[in-house]
């Protein structure tokens, strides 16, 4: 891959089309897609992968929708998304993964947090995931405790 042909960019209108394909084919939450929300990768004029800073009513935000197009899996496109979101984030953030990806995310810092840990809106998916028999983790991540300073405010 010819590291000059990937771009990273803000999501624009046009782009939500293939954010929905993307994240319905990889059978991620298909709710809250809003185009202005998300980082995209292109290659050559196609959106190849996404990802999202999701808002909660409870205040929490979630790092949320990584998907890649499985013709561009494993050539670091994912970890590049998360890294470019990461270095411009406040923190806290709050992901929910399937357990097999846990190690992905702690490259970055993520760290597994208990129930009593979770805001609102995690406590309550976490529920409704128990409900299902599911088994998913939910992931913190805050600058300090990821060795990153916080954005400059100026």
């Amino acid at each position: 891959m010819k590291t000059e042909a990937v771009r990273l960019r803000p999501a624009r209108p046009e782009d939500q089309t293939a954010i929905r394909r993307m994240v319905h084919q990889a059978r991620l939450n298909p709710l809250g897609l809003h185009w202005s929300r998300f980082l995209v990768v292109e290659v050559a004029g196609q959106v190849v992968g996404a990802v999202q800073i999701r808002p909660h009513r409870d205040g929490s935000r979630e790092l949320a929708s990584l998907v890649v197009d499985p013709a561009w899996r494993g050539r670091g496109l994912g970890s590049m998304m998360v890294q470019a979101l990461l270095a411009h984030e406040p923190g806290p953030l709050y992901l929910i993964c399937r357990a097999e990806l846990e190690g992905f995310y702690q490259r970055f810092g993520f760290q597994r947090i208990s129930r009593p840990e979770m805001p609102p809106f995690f406590r309550w998916i976490d529920r409704l995931a128990r409900w299902f028999g599911r088994s998913w983790v939910v992931m913190r991540w805050e600058p300090a405790r990821a060795g990153m300073d916080p954005p400059d405010e100026g």
